[in-house]
């Protein structure tokens, strides 16, 4: 951390009080610390940007002032991220050719593409779609989409979410995949990196709305940028472009191949379906790319267990936003995340304020403030990859990301039902505040995957997320029609635009609740000898088991 940037996060925390002895949640000092995080100050705390330097040394200097730990590599307050970062130029060439007619494409209205390549220019040259279904190979499921079809030098084009999202009962997709509750075989990231293992050159999703559980204009938000942990020559995407085809230009490819894209969708809920290539369409485009290594972080702070201080429980949320963007209808030109995340990060510091406030705990307690999780999950996955404190005696990952911001509730909203023994302590806890625990409204949008608990639930760690969006949250002051309101003027207006900024008709009420669930829960687990489990049937529970002799 450089000095003025040291000088900066002592600058902010100055004013700061000392810890509080009250061990609730203060729906102001929530708001004090989002205020701050979002403000233009720190220009949107995209990674590595002027932002982030300042973002660091606030988080830093937050940490240190309620009298944390560095929890960092070699006791230091960072674990260095170093992240490739690339951004598509203007299209030299963006167009499909098919039967003797060439169509222009437009970037963000007929396609989004970006790339993960560290080159200075990308380029598919006249190259052959091929449709494979959704784009799962899944063994234990029975289900394999390619069938050994040959992808080098082609471009997949493939459906978001599983098999059997629209499945009807008869179809071999009903229920092959749980349902409607999506799993990572349904999630962009997994489909993209399918097709690079087997050498397509390009990847391309066919966006609807209600399969991707989100907006176009979600879709194209990051701006034709892109970042990914930095890789070796071996281990790099065969990808020159990856992204979303729309939904209307998708049908129109389609079409210009006599092909029906409702049918091919139909056909690929049967385990007999084959790939299907786009006869006599042929794909080009080329673009100049910006393309850097960027030193990012992530922020680590820790309060060592007494009695058993190698055994960790740990709490995280996303400190990284949009960074700079097109002025909105009010100006606005930084997408700074107000409640996703730095209400999550505000929530991180509440909770050690109140671990500082009561005894040591028995075993050590971590706060991580991840960089890079709209990128695609990359500080935790790169902290998964390389951890500080051992997963094996990790006890729990406890997640912020996303708090609804319209009152009190009484119900809190479970993500993942049925993964690990961390959702009954929720219950327990939720009923102690005179809450009720509500399952996720839509699994289908994949939640459980898209935040950076995943990242620690795949080497086994138990995780529990909460996430304001993923249900509507039955409001004391107008139910549950209210909390869909605010569900869906969130998601549909301000998710990932400027708009996500703190504003008068912020309630931290309900955000105070649920920041103080996560508290009770990691502080009972910091002061006993329990080890939360996955349950059967979860897919990370295999894992877990493996490590057992290390947590006897």
């Amino acid at each position: 951390m450089t000095i003025r940037t040291l000088g900066l996060a002592l600058a902010l925390t100055a004013a700061l009080p000392a810890s509080l002895a009250a061990q609730t949640t203060d729906p102001q000092q929530l708001a004090q610390s989002v205020r701050t995080l979002a403000s233009d100050l720190f220009e949107g705390r995209a990674p590595g940007t002027v932002g982030e330097e300042r973002t660091i040394g606030y988080l830093v200097g937050r940490f240190q002032a309620l009298g944390l730990e560095p929890g960092g590599p070699d006791g230091q307050w960072v674990q260095s991220v170093p992240l490739l970062h690339t951004r598509l130029g203007k299209a030299e060439r963006l167009d499909i050719a098919q039967g003797g007619v060439t169509t222009d494409w437009t970037v963000d209205s007929h396609v989004y593409l970006s790339t993960l390549q560290p080159k200075d220019r990308v380029a598919v040259d006249a190259s052959p779609l091929v449709f494979v279904g959704y784009g799962v190979s899944a063994p234990e499921r029975g289900w394999d989409d390619y069938k050994g079809v040959d992808l080098k030098g082609k471009v997949a084009v493939f459906l978001i979410n599983d098999p059997d999202f629209e499945a009807t009962k008869g179809e071999d997709a009903f229920g092959a995949f749980g349902g409607r509750a999506m799993t990572y075989y349904g999630r962009w990231t997994y489909k993209f990196e399918e097709a690079a293992r087997r050498g397509a050159i390009g990847a391309l999703i066919v966006h609807d709305t209600p399969s991707a559980g989100y907006g176009w204009n979600v879709v194209v938000s990051p701006g034709g940028e892109n970042y990914d942990l930095v890789r070796p020559a071996d281990k790099l995407t065969s990808l020159a472009v990856q992204g979303w085809v729309e939904g209307d230009a998708a049908k129109a490819l389609f079409a210009g191949a006599r092909l029906d894209l409702a049918t091919l969708r139909k056909q690929a809920r049967s385990k007999a379906f084959r790939p299907v290539e786009l006869t006599g369409a042929r794909f080009s485009a080329a673009f100049p790319v910006t393309q850097e290594v960027v030193q990012s972080a992530n922020v680590l702070a820790r309060i060592p267990g007494t009695k058993r201080p190698d055994e960790t429980v740990m709490y995280g949320a996303h400190w990284d936003a949009y960074g700079k963007g097109a002025p909105d209808a009010q100006g606005r030109i930084y997408r700074a995340g107000a409640n996703d995340d730095a209400l999550g990060i505000a929530g991180l510091f509440e909770i050690a304020r109140a671990f500082k406030a009561g005894p040591a705990p028995d075993r050590s307690v971590l706060f991580a403030a991840w960089t890079a999780e709209e990128r695609g999950l990359l500080g935790s996955g790169h902290y998964a990859q390389n951890p500080v404190w051992p997963l094996d005696s990790t006890v729990a990952n406890l997640t912020l990301d996303i708090l609804q911001t319209a009152g009190k509730a009484k119900d809190v909203i479970l993500v993942g039902k049925g993964q690990s023994t961390l959702e009954d302590d929720l219950a327990k806890v939720a009923a102690a505040q005179g809450r009720v625990v509500t399952q996720e409204s839509l699994p289908e949008r994949g939640l459980f995957y898209r935040a950076d608990h995943f990242s620690m639930a795949k080497r086994g760690v138990p995780v529990l997320l909460l996430m304001g969006i993923a249900g509507a949250s039955d409001l004391v002051e107008g139910g549950r029609a209210a909390g869909q309101a605010w569900v869906d003027a969130y998601t549909g207006q301000c998710y990932h635009q400027a708009c996500d900024a703190i504003g008068p008709d912020w309630k931290l009420d309900g955000a105070a609740q649920d920041v103080d669930l996560l508290l009770d829960i990691g502080r009972d687990l910091a002061t006993s000898t329990r080890w939360p489990q996955w349950k059967p049937g979860s897919e990370f529970k295999t894992v877990r088991d493996k490590s057992a002799a290390a947590r006897r």
